[in-house]
């Protein structure tokens, strides 16, 4: 049973109590996944009290995403979009380093706020940023590989 008041894992990582919890809950919800599909469950609290639960399936995919982590024995940090963001986490989030990312603020790569002296960037603008950055790369490897296989 969980401690009422348990900590999150963004600061910390996960006890081995808790990966297996989450990969026992990833391997029920995963033989329960269909694609495009409500996920449904049926959880019993005890010998009389069930729920059905139905979970959307962007819903179920991120909460697998989520147990794949902490199964993993990875810290998770959940942002919400429209968080303002230091330019510290936000560094932290690209794994980047602080002046890199105020280079690409600099060079309007990624939108930001000044907050007094101090700049912001919204989660949702950084995560765009990131998907993007993301999609470039995997377009350059692709060709990479393209090329490479021409060479051959």
């Amino acid at each position: 049973m969980i401690a009422a008041k348990a900590r999150i894992f963004d600061d910390r990582m996960p006890s081995s109590a808790e990966i297996e919890s989450a990969n026992q809950l990833r391997q029920i919800l995963a033989s329960n996944i269909k694609d495009d599909e409500p996920t449904r469950l049926k959880l019993a609290f005890d010998a009389e009290t069930r729920a059905d639960v139905v979970l959307a399936p962007a819903l179920a995919r991120s909460f697998m995403a989520l147990l794949r982590y902490v199964g993993s024995g990875r810290a998770v940090t959940i942002v919400p979009t429209e968080e303002m963001l230091t330019t510290q986490r936000a560094a932290d989030i690209l794994n980047v380093s602080r002046p890199h990312l105020i280079k690409l603020l600099e060079q309007k790569k990624i939108a930001y706020d000044m907050v007094g002296r101090h700049r912001r960037i919204r989660a949702q603008d950084l995560f765009d940023y990131k998907r993007k950055r993301d999609a470039d790369r995997a377009k350059a490897l692709d060709d990479l590989a393209a090329m490479d296989a021409d060479l051959i």
